[in-house]
C-alpha cells in the first residue's frame, strides 16, 4: 500500500487516508475563533476589516487570456471568469464571496473555498468553508489536505486539489496568521480601554470610593445602605448628583477619573495602533486628526499600494496555483483592475491624459474606455 501510495504521490495524485490524523500534533494549526469575534467588536478593527475587504470585493477581477508577447483579451468564454466576475456559487454574488474570503484572511489568518470541478476539469463553483470548521493536515507524501466539520457532525476530507486556500503571512507555509493573532495584546488593550470606559459610564460616579462610617455595622445594614447608594448615585442618568451624608459618614475617593487617566487619548491611541496592524491610513477609518483636503488623495494611493497590494497578490497568484492548471497559467492569469482607485481628482486626470496624448503612447479612445466613456465614432 505505502508503494502505491508513493507512486501516486510521484504523479501529483493522493488519496483520502483511512486513518485518523494526530490530532494532537496539529492543534495548533486551528484558527483563534473567540479572539476574532471579540476583536471585531472593537470599531477600529471592524473599519480596517471592512475597509480592506469591501475594497478588494467590489474591484473587477478579471481572467485574461495572453495575446501573444504583450497583448491580452479577457477570457469571457473560459468557465472562470464567470466564476471570479460574477457568481461563484449559487449563494453569492462574486462581491459577497470575495467580502467574506478577505475578512477571514484578516481575522482568522485564513480563507477556505471548497472547489467543484465540472466533466472537463475546469473550475465551476467555489463554496466557502467557515476557516475555524477546517483542520489543515500534512501528509506523508508533503501534500496538504483539510479535514472539514459538517453541520451534523462529523469530518469529511478534501484533498489540496479541492480547496482554494487564502493565507497571510505564515510562520510554516502551511497556515497563515492574522494580525490580531500576532500582536494579540494590542488588540486586548483596546478591549480593555473600551470595557473600562463602558464600567465607568455604567456605574456612573466619576470616582469610586470608600464610604467610612464611625461604628460597626452588620450585614443587613451595609446590604442596605449599598442598595441605597446605588440607586441614588451610580449609572449614567444619576451622573454629577452631590451625595448627601449623615451621622458623620465620611466618602474617600479611590480612583483616578477618566480626565486624570487620559482615557480619551489612550483610546485614540489604541486606533492608531490597531491600524499599524492591518497597514491602513487611519483617515481610511475616519480618524481625522492627521488628514485634511490636500492629502487625502496621497491618503488614498498610499491605501492601494501599501494596504490593498499584498493581498491583491494574494488573491491573483493564489487563484493561478489553485484554480488553474500548468498549461492554463501558460496561458490565463487574473488581474485586479484598480485604475479607479488611483486615479485621484479630475483635475490631475486631465493633465495625466493630456500628456499621455500628446507623448503618443496613449490613444483618445483608451482614455475613453478607463473613464467609462463610449470610443468616439469614426466621423466625429
Amino acid at each position: 500500500m505505502k508503494i502505491i501510495d508513493n507512486m501516486l504521490g510521484r504523479f501529483g495524485f493522493e488519496r483520502r487516508a483511512a486513518t485518523e490524523p494526530s490530532w494532537a500534533a496539529l492543534s495548533g494549526y486551528r484558527g483563534g475563533a473567540p479572539l476574532a469575534r471579540n476583536a471585531e467588536s472593537v470599531s477600529a478593527v471592524y473599519a480596517c476589516t471592512a475597509a480592506i475587504s469591501e475594497t478588494i470585493a467590489s474591484l473587477p477581477l478579471i481572467l485574461y487570456r495572453r495575446d501573444g508577447d504583450e497583448g491580452r483579451d479577457r477570457a469571457r468564454d473560459h468557465p472562470l471568469y464567470r466564476v471570479l466576475h460574477d457568481t461563484p456559487n449559487g449563494m453569492q454574488t462574486a462581491l459577497e464571496f470575495r467580502e467574506q474570503m478577505q475578512a477571514s484572511v484578516l481575522l482568522r489568518g485564513n480563507a477556505f473555498a471548497e472547489i467543484i470541478r465540472g466533466y472537463d476539469g475546469q473550475v465551476r463553483e467555489l463554496r466557502p468553508q467557515l476557516a475555524d470548521r477546517v483542520q489543515v493536515l500534512k501528509l506523508d507524501n508533503g501534500r496538504l489536505a483539510y479535514e472539514v466539520a459538517e453541520d451534523k457532525g462529523g469530518r469529511r476530507r478534501l484533498l489540496q486539489e479541492e480547496v482554494f486556500h487564502l493565507r497571510h503571512r505564515s510562520e510554516n507555509g502551511i497556515v497563515g496568521v492574522s494580525p490580531i493573532s500576532a500582536a494579540r495584546e494590542v488588540v486586548e488593550l483596546a478591549i480593555a480601554e473600551r470595557e473600562h470606559g463602558s464600567a465607568t459610564f455604567r456605574n456612573g460616579t466619576k470616582a469610586s470610593g470608600v464610604l467610612k462610617f464611625p461604628g460597626k455595622l452588620n450585614a443587613d445594614m451595609r446590604s442596605t445602605i449599598a442598595q441605597s447608594w446605588s440607586s441614588q448615585y451610580a449609572g449614567a442618568s444619576n451622573a454629577g448628583r452631590t451625595p448627601i451624608l449623615e451621622e458623620g459618614v465620611d466618602y474617600t475617593p479611590l480612583s483616578m477619573t477618566l480626565e486624570d487617566a487620559e482615557w480619551i487619548a489612550a483610546r485614540q491611541f489604541s486606533v492608531e495602533e490597531v491600524c499599524r496592524l492591518f497597514r491602513v491610513p487611519p483617515t481610511v477609518v475616519g480618524d481625522l486628526r492627521h488628514g485634511n483636503y490636500s492629502n487625502s488623495v496621497e491618503m488614498a494611493r498610499q491605501f492601494v499600494v501599501l494596504s490593498l497590494r499584498r493581498h491583491l497578490s494574494m488573491w491573483e497568484q493564489s487563484i493561478a496555483r489553485c484554480l488553474l492548471t500548468d498549461a492554463g497559467r501558460r496561458t490565463y492569469f487574473a488581474e485586479h483592475n484598480v485604475e479607479g482607485l488611483l486615479r485621484g481628482d479630475s483635475l490631475a486626470r486631465a493633465q495625466f491624459y493630456q500628456r499621455a496624448i500628446v507623448d503618443g503612447w496613449m490613444a483618445t479612445d483608451e482614455v475613453r474606455r478607463i473613464e467609462n466613456l463610449p470610443a468616439r465614432s469614426p466621423s466625429a
